[in-house]
């Protein structure tokens, strides 16, 4: 995982910590291990005190397409058993070591962010988008109900009504109404995605001892809480369970 060689990538420079989905032939589309190595990765940033900020990324021009559908239909098969209900878990746990990071989280979204990989978004502090980024709930539109906490992270986001749209009604968002509604702090042309994430996170980079104090009060005082997304993604698991197996029994 760390420096290369599986499919999350982290670097850290100049108290930059930067984590990056590297599976492009599947747009970045989590599997369960690939989802331990985001959180491992998560984990090492957080125990670095060079660290200030994380920016998260995907590599080959897309974001983040959601659990692989391998493990979606593993899941399906039998949502009861013990190993495919922690495997589910695992991936919603990646994203919440993510938003539980003790220093400030930038995402660079570029190219799409789907499903699970929404939550991915959601769970960072800041978001910079490319202008015709694909940002997309999507569960619906594969018979699935949401999981993870996900009507929380967007409401926090969007407000009520706007994950309503979103969530419920399946609005997608480009990059440009995804700064217009609050989902993105800003959009920028597709190149300088990165380059403006990066540039984001250097006042944080600058002083990781204070970024670090500062970030801790501020999960303690703004939404989503630790104990508000482990509420929320208990009352949706059991609703996305059933959403499972109906999927599962259609011919």
């Amino acid at each position: 995982m760390t420096g290369g060689g599986g499919e999350v990538d982290l670097t850290v420079r100049d108290g930059v910590a930067v984590i990056t989905l590297d599976a492009p032939g599947r747009r970045n589309a989590l599997t369960v291990a690939m989802a331990r190595d985001l959180a491992e990765a998560a984990a090492t940033a957080d125990a670095d005190a060079t660290v200030g900020v994380v920016v998260v990324r995907g590599a080959g021009g897309h974001f983040c397409a959601g659990a692989h559908r391998a493990v979606l239909d593993a899941v399906a098969a039998d949502p009861a058993d013990d190993a495919n209900y922690r495997d589910l878990g695992t991936l919603y746990d990646s994203f919440m070591r993510i938003g539980r990071l003790g220093v400030p989280v930038v995402a660079a979204v570029r190219g799409s962010a789907v499903g699970a990989g929404v939550n991915l978004l959601l769970a960072a502090d800041v978001r910079v988008v490319a202008r015709d980024a694909r940002i997309l709930a999507g569960f619906g539109a594969i018979g699935l109900h949401p999981g993870g906490g996900h009507h929380l992270l967007a409401a926090t986001a969007l407000g009520r009504q706007g994950a309503a749209a979103f969530t419920l009604l399946g609005q997608e968002l480009d990059g440009v109404r995804a700064a217009e509604v609050g989902l993105a702090l800003e959009c920028v042309d597709d190149a300088e995605v990165d380059g403006r994430a990066y540039a984001l996170a250097a006042p944080a980079a600058a002083d990781p001892e204070l970024s670090r104090r500062t970030t801790a009060s501020f999960r303690r005082s703004v939404d989503p809480s630790p104990t508000r997304w482990e509420l929320a993604m208990e009352a949706e698991r059991a609703a996305q369970m059933w959403s499972l197996r109906r999927r599962a029994a259609r011919p």
